[in-house]
């Protein structure tokens, strides 16, 4: 074929270098992990407390919208990964690529949505309802886990793998809730309901349930915001793609720097490469969907099956962490003392465990957006950048709990525009990038650029609605 000119825009960035698409590994079992990864750290207050709290209000007759807002993060995460795939660059890169502050702007609203330590907390909540400990202590046993969590951040050779560990654990152990849940405390009539909720049965539930709250639980079912973002960097990591050409994120203090270019590679379509590309599209696929997909699914259906066993109509029942105290005890009186401790152990892991994720996630973005885009040519390096984000959250995250903030109304605010704005503006920047900076052969087309028009529009209607309903809570409207 003719010599090729590369796609990716260099307007912003330098060009990116021409290399052959490496092959995949003969062994896929080896590198399945980011979707699991994803899963992982989004299983955490949406599965433990807004689903089953859906449940116990209204039962499963809208577990279809679980499935909803899974898909279309399943496709989300695909054209993600489909940049990453083919030029080894997040995708917050490509964005930087189109205008020069993209990155940035969604790093602040990263920041914005997670610099209160809510998942922490929330952790430590439960730590309590096993101690017996009162209220006062929340705010120790919570900066006890940040100094933990940063810690096992930036001494881990290897980020990834670290975090990788934690997470597999963090899903054996809520597979082990689950199967013991199933033995135990689901009731016949549950599964029935889900059946109903997922076919016959399903509809949009009426009050007393907020709308907004009933699309913001689409909307989040299995992640949301800036982690899905972070795809880009796991998959990096794990050497999917041209992303095995970029040397992975290491601790500074135990890990083995290697000189990293800031900017990426692209391969040209030739017969060759694009049978590779095909290889690894398929397999990116097949991994998403038989781990991210299916493991979201699949806990928030049967947290919202045991929720709805056991404290389904029971009166004044809070969509907060105190929902997780009312059913665990719930389940020491229907299954045994037994249950609700392991209820409460395990919930207690999930939640610190996604409070990692959250953590590193958001030092992620940063790091590489601030590295590739404004200290491209300084000699710091992008796991520097990585341990002094980290230290940072985790330093401000104590210092909101030793002054003894609750979580501030302005945080909510944020944390919940910004998360329906951030999803709402990708989506429309993945359509261009993913038409317009890759080859033709590999751009997004067809059904899956239908799925994008669907996210644009379901997303931007969210962040219609979260606005109109923040600013009516700050302003005093009805």
């Amino acid at each position: 074929m003719a010599e090729f000119t590369p796609t990716v825009p260099a307007r912003v960035l330098p060009p990116v270098t021409l290399r052959d698409l490496p092959d995949p590994p003969s062994s896929k079992w080896r590198i399945i992990g980011p979707g699991l990864v994803g899963a992982g750290v989004g299983l955490a207050s949406g599965e433990f407390i807004l689903w089953p709290y859906i449940a116990s209000q209204v039962g499963l007759i809208f577990v279809w919208g679980a499935a909803i807002g899974i898909i279309t993060q399943w496709f989300l995460n695909m054209e993600i990964e489909r940049y990453t795939l083919a030029t080894g660059e997040t995708a917050l890169t490509g964005f930087s690529r189109m205008w020069r502050h993209w990155g940035l702007v969604f790093v602040l609203m990263t920041l914005a949505s997670n610099l209160w330590p809510g998942w922490v907390t929330s952790s430590a909540t439960m730590v309590t309802y096993l101690t017996g400990s009162n209220a006062d202590s929340v705010r120790w046993i919570a900066i006890g886990m940040l100094i933990v969590i940063a810690l096992g951040l930036t001494l881990a050779p290897v980020i990834y793998t670290a975090l990788e560990r934690v997470i597999f654990v963090k899903i054996a152990l809520v597979a082990t809730l689950i199967v013991v849940s199933i033995i135990f405390a689901i009731n016949a009539d549950s599964w029935v309901e889900l059946g109903k909720g997922l076919t016959v049965g399903a509809r949009f539930p009426v009050p007393p349930l907020e709308f907004a709250l009933l699309m913001g639980a689409i909307a989040y079912a299995g992640a949301g915001g800036g982690q899905n973002l972070c795809q880009s960097n796991w998959i990096r990591d794990k050497g999917f793609g041209m992303g095995a050409y970029v040397p992975r994120l290491v601790s500074p203090v135990t890990g083995h720097e290697e000189a990293a270019a800031s900017t990426g590679f692209q391969f040209a379509p030739t017969k060759e490469n694009l049978a590779r590309w095909r290889q690894w599209w398929r397999f990116a696929n097949v991994e998403q969907a038989s781990t991210f997909a299916m493991v979201s699914f699949v806990t928030i259906a049967l947290m919202s099956m045991l929720a709805y066993s056991t404290v389904f109509g029971k009166e004044g029942l809070a969509n907060s962490i105190g929902f997780l105290k009312v059913e665990g005890e719930a389940l020491q009186s229907v299954v045994g003392p037994w249950f609700g401790v392991l209820f409460w152990v395990i919930g207690a892991l999930a939640l610190f465990a996604s409070a990692m994720g959250i953590v590193d996630y958001t030092s992620r973005l940063a790091s590489d957006t601030i590295k590739t885009v404004y200290l491209r040519d300084k000699p710091a390096s992008v796991n520097t950048i990585y341990f002094y984000t980290v230290w940072a959250m985790v330093l401000i995250g104590i210092g909101i709990l030793l002054l003894g903030f609750d979580q501030p109304l302005i945080l909510l605010v944020f944390s919940a525009s910004f998360a329906a704005v951030m999803m709402f503006v990708y989506s429309i920047l993945l359509i261009i990038l993913n038409r317009r900076a890759l080859p033709e052969a590999i751009k997004v087309r067809s059904y899956r650029l239908g799925a994008l028009i669907w996210s644009v529009a379901f997303f931007g209607t969210l962040t219609v609605i979260v606005v109109i309903q923040q600013a009516q809570r700050i302003f005093g409207g009805s």
